[in-house]
């Protein structure tokens, strides 16, 4: 992939006036913003769409943070980009090394507030799990990241900019001219929107910065290796295969509203057989492309043998895997683990109906980055175990 050669007669129109309130971020623009952002500085329609495929490269598919380096453009363009855009990231505070090898990382976005991104290597695969709202609305009882309320949502470019610098701590950005599979196996090869907030309350940005994932002249990953995990916003599922075509998880968790209105509370407003009905009609499912049904084992709550038999029946029809979460405990949690036994004995009847039933390995513990355990450090003021349970109405 070798950058093209610079044209030079389109920047004798570009506007000199200096944007207000300062340089704008270029990163998590989707084409057609960054192409209209190009003709709003005069540069003409007809070079537009190659100044955009140029730049493209240059951010995702090189990972430069500098327009002085993207030497296809004449100096002149260079010099009015760098006037009008910025190539800014989220800055990375800390970053934790797990005994297992799970990287976690603290990040600042604008206004001072902080998300949490894990990395987790596998022999196979490495998966990035990002976040995509400072907070959560949702306050699943057992989630520590539930117990944050909602700051904001995560711009397209904050939530992009998470795959872009664990790439860069992965040194995982072709020289210019390499393409992808000139550096082998790709150590972030999936991304799981599964970190701090519900995606579906954030769609358009979660759709345009998976969009920049999945584009070919980018960071080229296949929609099939992006996954978002939803707690159940079921107006917004079938629009999730529509604009962006990923996989779809489910933060299921109980096979009854009684338990589920307290472990999972937007099942209040689209109970079981409501979010059942979507996930079938989900255009994306098939027995290629799963369901994945997330399910936290907590200790006599949700981990009887008649829940087990129970969900079978719940999702009988539905292409589907059942993805069993080990409890991770965090300061304050009112549930306990399901025992080992106890786990295997549920994992054995999902089996059993012919359903793949994996017990995820609990990962990242020792740096609190395990599922749920997300919350960010500015936001660590711990909840009382009685108030967890009072707001889990227990």
């Amino acid at each position: 992939m070798e950058p093209q050669a610079p044209i030079t007669q389109d920047v004798m129109t570009i506007k000199r006036v200096l944007p207000e309130g300062g340089p704008m971020n270029i990163v998590g623009l989707t084409r057609v913003q960054m192409r209209d952002e190009l003709i709003g500085l005069g540069v003409k329609e007809k070079q537009a769409k190659m100044r955009v495929n140029q730049i493209w490269q240059w951010l995702y598919h090189w990972g430069v943070r500098d327009f002085d380096v993207m030497t296809n453009l004449s100096k002149d363009f260079r010099v009015t980009l760098a006037e009008h855009f910025k190539i800014e990231l989220p800055e990375v505070v800390t970053k934790e090394v797990s005994n297992d090898g799970t990287r976690k990382y603290l990040v600042r976005i604008a206004g001072g507030h902080e998300v949490e991104v894990v990395y987790i290597p596998e022999t196979d695969r490495g998966t990035l799990c990002i976040s995509s709202q400072v907070g959560c609305t949702l306050t699943c009882s057992f989630c520590h990241t539930g117990t944050q309320k909602l700051v904001r949502n995560l711009t397209a470019g904050e939530i992009i900019g998470q795959v872009m610098l664990a790439r860069d701590d992965l040194n995982e950005w072709p020289e210019q001219g390499q393409s992808h599979a000139d550096m082998g196996p790709r150590l972030l090869s999936n991304i799981v929107l599964m970190g701090m907030g519900e995606p579906l309350y954030n769609f358009e940005n979660v759709r345009d910065a998976m969009k920049i994932a999945m584009d070919p002249e980018g960071i080229q990953l296949s929609r099939r290796r992006i996954t978002l995990s939803t707690s159940g916003v079921v107006p917004e599922i079938a629009r999730t295969a529509d604009e962006i075509g990923c996989q779809l998880a489910v933060s299921f968790h109980a096979t009854t509203d009684e338990v589920r209105n307290k472990l999972v509370p937007i099942n209040k407003r689209w109970n079981i057989e409501e979010l059942l009905k979507a996930l079938a009609a989900y255009p994306k499912v098939s027995n290629s492309e799963r369901i994945t049904f997330e399910y936290v084992m907590l200790k006599d709550v949700n981990d009887s043998d008649e829940d087990a038999h129970r969900l079978m029946k719940l999702i009988e029809g539905i292409p589907a895997k059942i993805n069993l979460i080990p409890f991770n405990e965090w300061p304050g949690a009112p549930y306990e683990r399901s025992t080992q036994a106890r786990i295997k004995a549920f994992a054995d009847i999902v089996h059993n109906a012919g359903y793949a039933s994996p017990v995820r390995r609990p990962r990242g513990e020792d740096i609190m980055a395990a599922c749920g355990q997300l919350k960010s450090a500015t936001e660590r003021a711990r909840k009382s175990r009685k108030e967890i349970e009072a707001d889990a109405g227990m």
